[in-house]
């Protein structure tokens, strides 16, 4: 299968302004669209207000991209693995988490670029970030338990969401939870309709990507909030993604 290229210059350009950018640095010519912005600040916020108070929780951010999610669990987790598939996300992060900035180039038009910095927020414990390549649908075996599991816009761009959503439940500590948001953009680029977990239909009746994760994870987890958190890419100055993603916070009894 093919689909996008992450390990592109210009991917990692668009995801390093989705995670880190300004929002007069994302939106230049109108600030109209900026309730859109900080999607991943968004994500890590669901995820910690669920957390009581306190420093000793271990989080999984699966599918991390270039990491803004993870160093926000950081500020209440005295560890955080973060896990994605692309080895230039991972390197990147990983930058970010010992230098704390990383010079891009943003794309405006063309060729032209604009140089910008990334930076992780401050009063946030970066070395509580362990940032490392792996495939979601074949994690290693000894990553351990957790309070918090995140995946992000992850599923559907999968060949074997299956296979990642059936270890869920033996990763989650007790009384643990994961929050999982996905645009439910299913292609067969990247998954065969076969392993889809919505978007189409069974025995005539229209079958939805959440309709397929609760048959997944129930009854092992109990899906206790679900929502929408719309977000924003932007690919130049004249052209954005806008998206709509679905998330669903399930809890381990």
């Amino acid at each position: 299968m093919t689909g996008v290229n992450y390990e592109s210059d210009e991917l990692l350009s668009q995801y390093l302004l989705l995670h880190y950018g300004w929002h007069e640095d994302v939106l230049t010519h109108w600030a109209g669209m900026a309730e859109f912005l900080d999607y991943p600040w968004k994500c890590a916020e669901l995820c910690l207000d669920q957390l009581p108070e306190g420093d000793h929780y271990r989080a999984l951010d699966l599918g991390c991209a270039v990491g803004r999610s993870s160093f926000e669990l950081a500020r209440r987790c005295r560890e955080v693995i973060a896990i994605d598939y692309s080895a230039k996300f991972i390197e990147v992060a990983s930058y970010l988490r010992d230098q704390g900035s990383y010079y891009y180039q943003r794309k405006d038009e063309g060729d032209l670029r604009t140089p910008l910095l990334a930076q992780v927020p401050d009063g946030i414990y970066r070395q509580h970030v362990h940032f490392e390549q792996g495939d979601a649908c074949a994690l290693r075996e000894d990553l351990g338990t957790f309070d918090c599991v995140l995946m992000a816009n992850l599923l559907c761009r999968l060949q074997r969401p299956d296979l990642c959503l059936q270890r869920l439940p033996s990763m989650l500590n007790s009384g643990g939870f994961a929050l999982i948001t996905t645009p439910a953009t299913w292609s067969e680029e990247y998954t065969a309709k076969e392993y889809w977990l919505g978007g189409y239909e069974r025995d005539g009746q229209p079958v939805k990507t959440e309709d397929g994760i609760r048959e997944m994870l129930s009854p092992e987890l109990h899906c206790f909030r679900s929502g929408e958190i719309p977000f924003l890419i932007r690919e130049h100055e004249r052209k954005y993604q806008w998206s709509l993603a679905r998330f669903t916070l399930w809890r381990k009894p």
